[in-house]
């Protein structure tokens, strides 16, 4: 393998040749060439994102704050300690800036059905849960709560063998998107307020009632959340572009396209 870093075939406009050989092993064995190669991939896509100048001062006047730089020789000398000039200061200050744009270029207009189309997992529910390995034991606990004997949270804390056991069988709220799908698909057709016959999952048999279905809304938060799913998923396209070699930089098992730690 070369000790010269090279990400230009998929990706051209990166040029490592500049980077010192004697660096490369002080950056892997901190593991920071995945980190530095990320940013780059992102900074490539990022270099014709452009900002207004209220926008470059606004960010510049941030930035000084962030790091203290109240005076122009203060200014000054941190340039001179990284190595930035006047132009690759106002590129670092807007960096975040660039990166939102960018997102709300490649994805603002279809955030709508995007949502559409995750918003059965990011629906969040508040459930009941009673679960034990004995078939007999969840059966007549079934019918007990069903009959009125007992209550839910009575027996929940009895009987139920997972942490909910505490809290009365109460779990959640949780987005239906995190519970295992079977499970959820168990949840998202049950009528709230119904305890659900026992099932098993595996060793363990459940019984189930849905207290509130919380559906997901559009808003500002769940814009942005979305936002950086589709970027996540772009950059994600990008690493599987990378030839074999340029995946063994950053971490990636060229056969299986996991990320490797690097020790």
């Amino acid at each position: 393998m070369s000790k010269v870093l090279q990400i230009s075939s998929a990706i051209p406009e990166l040029d490592y040749a500049n980077i010192p050989k004697e660096i490369i092993p002080f950056l892997a064995s901190y593991n920071l060439i995945p980190q530095l190669l990320s940013q780059r991939i992102i900074e490539s896509a990022i270099a014709p994102i452009t900002c207004t100048q209220a926008e470059i001062s606004h960010a510049l006047d941030q930035f000084y704050q962030h790091w203290d730089l109240t005076t122009a020789e203060k200014i000054k000398d941190w340039c001179l300690r990284y190595g930035l000039n006047a132009e690759k200061l106002k590129l670092l200050a807007t960096r975040k800036l660039r990166v939102e744009k960018f997102k709300q270029i490649n994805w603002r207009h279809q955030l709508e059905s995007y949502f559409l189309k995750r918003k059965k997992y990011l629906d969040r529910v508040i459930y009941s849960l009673i679960q034990t390995e004995n078939k007999s034991v969840v059966n007549e606990l079934f019918f007990r709560i069903a009959e009125g004997e007992d209550s839910f949270a009575e027996l929940a804390r009895k009987y139920s063998q997972g942490a909910e056991a505490d809290r009365g069988g109460i779990i959640g709220p949780v987005e239906l998107g995190s519970i295992t799908p079977n499970f959820a698909q168990l949840l998202y057709t049950s009528q709230v307020g119904v305890v659900q016959p026992p099932v098993a999952f595996g060793n363990t048999w459940v019984i189930v009632r849905v207290e509130k279905l919380i559906p997901a809304q559009l808003d500002d938060f769940m814009r942005q959340r979305l936002l950086q799913e589709n970027f996540e998923d772009w950059f994600q396209q990008q690493l599987n572009q990378l030839s074999p070699e340029e995946k063994i930089w950053m971490g990636i098992n060229p056969k299986s396209d996991q990320v490797q730690e690097m020790a």
